[in-house]
């Protein structure tokens, strides 16, 4: 019974996480080009609504997947342009990002207040039991009997890692996000990489906007992301834009969020809503006072570039 217990609280955790995990991973890519783009709630919150509305009308839970994705990336090109083609301050960007997406979605969710998705979608988007795998004690139901959505955030997270560890591209990426001239005077366009990584970095937004609409509601509510894009924020400094690291991270958060659910009965539920972040703030704290080269942010970050002063 105790074991039961923990697998299902562990599998939960997984679950809130995901969203996190998704826009964690494109806010990494988004700052290891140097960029620092906060508006990671508004692409998600874009997300949420065009992948749920894609969904909804199609009846396609993949094209939903790829609307919420294509929405982030929209909301992520108009930053980028900004930023990186006209050279415009990017925390102020960022807000405004967020702002913008949090209109666009309340405006545009006003047509699916209430609705929830077909039964076929959310079969689709349910848990599915990977066989053998999903009976090791406490880490099968964790990790192998979840939705394809879940599945998809941790492959996501991995590959992203060998992508920046392991091939050239990703090193061009790591070298405009520490020295964009440096990289510049060795061939490699700055502009192209810093604009294909925001995009990217936008589209994983998207998608962990649209999780929350498809999978752990699912159906439309307003604000349906509740800050978890400034907590994905908080979260990229934690994991030491380490694609591996933010799996840990926005599971724990996900557990965090998972004890303030198990124990609402006892304690007054708003001090329970309160743990995760002030959980965030303290490892915030903790992560800053870490001096260490690989745990700081990348070197050009938040500094934009401009060629003719290099």
């Amino acid at each position: 019974m105790v074991l039961t217990t923990i697998e299902m609280f562990l599998q939960t955790s997984v679950q809130m996480g995901t969203a996190i995990l998704l826009a964690i991973l494109g806010g990494i890519l988004c700052e290891k080009a140097g960029n620092m783009n906060l508006g990671i709630e508004g692409m998600m919150l874009l997300g949420a609504a065009f992948g749920f509305s894609a969904a909804f009308n199609t009846g396609n839970p993949l094209l939903g997947m790829l609307a919420a994705g294509i929405a982030g990336a929209c909301g992520a090109l108009i930053y980028a342009v900004i930023t990186i083609t006209l050279r415009g301050n990017q925390v102020v960007t960022g807000l405004v990002l967020t702002i913008f997406g949090t209109g666009v979605s309340g405006f545009f969710g006003k047509t699916l207040s209430g609705k929830a998705l077909p039964e076929s979608i959310q079969n689709f988007f349910a848990p599915k039991t990977i066989p053998l795998l999903s009976k090791i004690p406490v880490i099968g139901p964790m990790l192998f009997d979840q939705s394809v959505y879940v599945y998809f955030s941790i492959i996501s997270a991995i590959v992203l890692f060998l992508y920046m560890k392991f091939t050239r591209a990703g090193l061009n990426l790591r070298a405009v996000g520490e020295n964009p001239g440096a990289a510049d005077a060795a061939g490699v366009s700055v502009s192209r990489v810093k604009y294909i990584h925001v995009v990217l970095g936008g589209f994983f937004c998207g998608l962990g906007g649209a999780y929350l609409s498809l999978v752990f509601v699912p159906r439309w509510q307003e604000n349906i992301t509740a800050g978890a894009g400034w907590i994905a924020v908080a979260f990229i400094i934690f994991s030491t834009w380490d694609p591996l690291k933010a799996i840990l991270a926005a599971w724990a958060f996900g557990a965090l969020k998972g004890i303030g659910f198990k124990f609402q009965m006892f304690v007054n539920t708003q001090l329970l809503d309160m743990i995760p972040y002030i959980a965030t703030i303290i490892v915030l704290v903790l992560t800053s006072l870490r001096k260490k080269k690989e745990y700081q942010a990348p070197e050009s970050l938040g500094t934009p570039y401009f060629r003719e002063e290099r």
